[in-house]
């Protein structure tokens, strides 16, 4: 539309000129080297205008001819990286449609009609992989390393660094790895798989220290959810904890205990460690804070075995009695809580308060069958009657009952027999949770997730013989006294 107005403007302005020169006549005389020229002005203007119409088709033939080499030129170089980028494009659809042959073929062809190294050499490397052949793929990435140092180009060596790296993590060389990793954070220090990778393999050696340093520089570029990163923090925290008492440096092992457990309160083995700390100390009261705090949070099996020996100075004897007294004190905070009934009926035991060890695993019985606390019946029974039929159906209720929650990896889903920062089978940092197994994975689960064994909703044992519905026990323990050490004397039967 624009080039039509300019044209049709054009068009007028010269219709008016030859208008305005009509209307005034005239005659032009050249007297020149005893020639003379006389002529109308029109006949002038108009030998004027084809002169500068030829005037302007001979500079227009000019100029083509000057340019023509270098169009010839640009035009060979466009087709030539139509068909390079064609041909590359060709070859990562081998490759994704895993025909390593074709695609080798391909980025053969693209690399000898594109100057572009970072792709060809990365399409090289992956065709190789494909058809098996890692050494030819390790040196494509080792070119690209080489050849984006050598162009100061760090998107090429940075590709280079991490297909080498990926490939020492294959085959199992960690600490080649973890240099390669780091050269490739150092290129990149924004990015965030050096920095993941970088924080996997320091976890994965155990070296808390590097790891913890790795992961402020997660921190500070936001790789990773806030609440992510304040549980790896809290679980980098006891693991620092634990290697510090090892050396025993008790001091720093307590402040990094209680960091933790300030970091993250629902987290029981921060709660645990220390608590356990604290209490070696003489610090019983500030350990028994600790646990109530994480206990209201999440109540778990680890929490009330630490309660109970909360109080104990380090190398004195047990006193049992003592024992049920402070887990009584835990049962009050909520008796609706069965891991706290299981506790106290375990020093009940210890201390022979029969009566009162049965009352308390009914209570838990009532209020999540599980076969813990089946066992713990089958236990009892022993010790109060001997080997029978009343162990015997314990056990027997035991095998059909819910199972009982564990420290599950929500990676591998393994069974881990205590808690820790890594997974003793695959190995997978913070990735425990408190859960039965089998079972499906906590929201937002990880190694705090204490609360699963609490927020899930159990179906109830298989009804014992008799036709009992599993209503009836809740019944029975409503309808049970309470039991507390003061009604009871040592060996007195209930």
């Amino acid at each position: 539309m624009r080039r039509t107005l300019w044209f049709l403007l054009r068009l007028g302005l010269v219709i008016a000129l030859a208008v305005w020169v009509a209307q005034r006549p005239g005659t032009l005389r050249l007297d020149w080297q005893g020639y003379i020229i006389q002529t109308q002005v029109g006949v002038v203007a108009v030998a004027l205008l084809l002169l500068a119409v030829v005037a302007y088709v001979l500079v227009r033939l000019f100029v083509l001819v000057w340019r023509s080499p270098g169009r010839l030129g640009a035009g060979r170089r466009t087709s030539r990286r139509t068909r390079g980028y064609q041909a590359l494009g060709r070859g990562f659809l081998a490759v994704a449609s895993g025909d390593g042959a074709g695609a080798g073929r391909l980025a053969a062809k693209a690399d000898g009609l594109l100057n572009e190294p970072s792709l060809t050499l990365l399409l090289s490397a992956q065709a190789a992989q494909l058809a098996g052949d890692e050494a030819a793929a390790a040196g494509h990435f080792t070119a690209m390393r080489e050849r984006g140092a050598a162009l100061k180009q760090p998107d090429m060596a940075f590709v280079g660094v991490r297909g080498l790296a990926l490939q020492a993590l294959a085959a199992g060389q960690t600490q080649r790895a973890l240099g390669l990793v780091q050269e490739a954070a150092a290129l990149k220090p924004k990015a965030r798989w050096p920095l993941l990778t970088q924080f996997d393999l320091q976890a994965r050696a155990g070296d808390w220290t590097a790891a913890a340093a790795t992961l402020d520089a997660l921190t500070a570029a936001k790789a990773l959810p806030a609440e992510t990163l304040r549980r790896h923090r809290a679980a980098l925290l006891v693991e620092r904890s634990r290697a510090a008492e090892a050396d025993g440096n008790q001091d720093q092992a307590l402040a990094l205990a209680r960091k933790a457990h300030d970091l993250e309160p629902a987290s029981v083995p921060a709660a645990v460690q220390a608590a356990r700390l604290l209490a070696a100390t003489g610090s019983a009261r500030a350990a028994t804070r600790a646990l109530e705090q994480s206990w209201r949070l999440a109540p778990h099996p680890e929490l009330a075995a630490a309660w109970g020996v909360a109080g104990e100075k380090a190398g004195a004897a047990a006193d049992p009695l003592a024992r049920v007294k402070r887990l009584e004190a835990l049962v009050a905070l909520d008796a609706n809580v069965p891991e706290a009934h299981v506790a106290l009926a375990d020093a009940a035991t210890e201390a022979r308060l029969w009566g009162l060890a049965r009352g308390h695993l009914t209570r838990a019985l009532a209020l999540r069958p599980t076969a813990r606390v089946y066992r713990r019946l089958a236990a009892l029974a022993t010790a109060e009657h001997g080997q029978g039929a009343e162990e015997r159906g314990h056990l027997a209720q035991a095998a059909r009952a819910v199972p009982d929650a564990a420290w599950v990896c929500q990676a591998c889903g393994g069974v881990n027999p205590t808690w820790g920062a890594l997974c003793s089978h695959c190995g997978g940092f913070d990735t425990l949770a408190w859960r039965v197994p089998g079972a499906s994975r906590v929201p937002g689960g990880g190694a705090q997730g204490a609360a699963a064994e609490t927020l899930g909703f159990l179906p109830p044992p298989e009804p014992p013989a008799g036709g009992a519905e599993g209503g009836g026990l809740r019944r029975l323990s409503d309808r049970l006294p309470t039991f507390t050490l003061a009604s009871l004397r040592p060996g007195r039967r209930t």
